[in-house]
């Protein structure tokens, strides 16, 4: 794509349009360096204004990111996903086009902490299964999982081949425990060492961490997680309806 400085669209649009297309067409693949600045200049003959404000917009939008001392480069994409059913990770990235893989790091009988006994609903100190996980998308680390069980059910699923069979899976269709419903609570938090080594990133990098509790018949917990999702691969959405408010009248036909 030429710039043309007689066209109605700003230089620094034009520059963004023609950086994104070498990005959308693998000119630019996942991981290359951009030219340098300079380079960019000369290339499309317009000011370090105008390539600075196409760049910050590129960064903005999460398409690439500065390295310090090292350029420019273009980011893995950031996948998205909603929040609106309850699902597992294979689902989700399956849904988006994504090949799901997983690594299991461990599985061991641990006694529960108070927050694991309490969504659980068991004795705090008592034994329940942990399986932590690397959940992958096309070969990219983006989640490390901790997966809490009660003991009985637990000691099943550790048997099982968790690289390739998922655990709601699992669950619903090899042990008939069929999962209703779910409680979520997210928050942004920095990574600390274990996270930072299995996702292979900076410890103190922002992740996501979703705390999802999932319950079967008659409200009773089986499966409490810790997911923490790197937060430079992937973002949420949902959507919500509002309440109407008390005595207000309903709209005329």
């Amino acid at each position: 794509m030429e710039i043309d400085p007689q066209s109605p669209i700003p230089l620094h649009a034009q520059v963004e349009e023609a950086l994104l297309k070498a990005i959308v067409d693998g000119t630019w693949p996942s991981g290359s360096r951009l030219p340098t600045e300079d380079q960019l200049v000369e290339r499309f003959t317009v000011s370090r204004t105008t390539i600075r404000t196409a760049i910050q917009s590129l960064i903005a939008r999460g398409l690439i990111a500065i390295r310090r001392g090292k350029g420019t480069f273009v980011t893995q994409p950031i996948i998205t996903q909603e929040l609106t059913e309850l699902t597992g990770f294979v689902e989700d990235m399956r849904s988006l086009g994504h090949t799901p893989s997983a690594v299991v790091l461990d599985r061991r009988l641990v006694a529960a902490s108070e927050t694991v006994a309490r969504a659980l609903k068991v004795q705090r100190g008592a034994s329940v299964a942990r399986i932590q996980r690397v959940r992958m998308a096309d070969g990219i680390p983006m989640s490390f999982d901790e997966t809490y069980l009660p003991q009985a059910l637990g000691e099943k699923v550790m048997a099982d081949d968790l690289e390739n069979q998922p655990i709601f899976s699992l669950l619903e269709q090899k042990y008939a425990t069929p999962l209703i419903e779910a409680e979520y609570r997210l928050a942004a938090v920095a990574s600390h060492g274990t996270v930072a080594r299995a996702l292979g990133i900076d410890a103190g990098s922002p992740i996501f961490l979703i705390e999802r509790t999932s319950f079967s018949s008659g409200h009773q917990p089986v499966d409490y997680e810790r997911l923490y999702y790197r937060g430079d691969h992937i973002r949420f959405v949902t959507r919500l309806t509002r309440r109407q408010a008390a005595g207000a009248r309903a709209p005329l036909a």
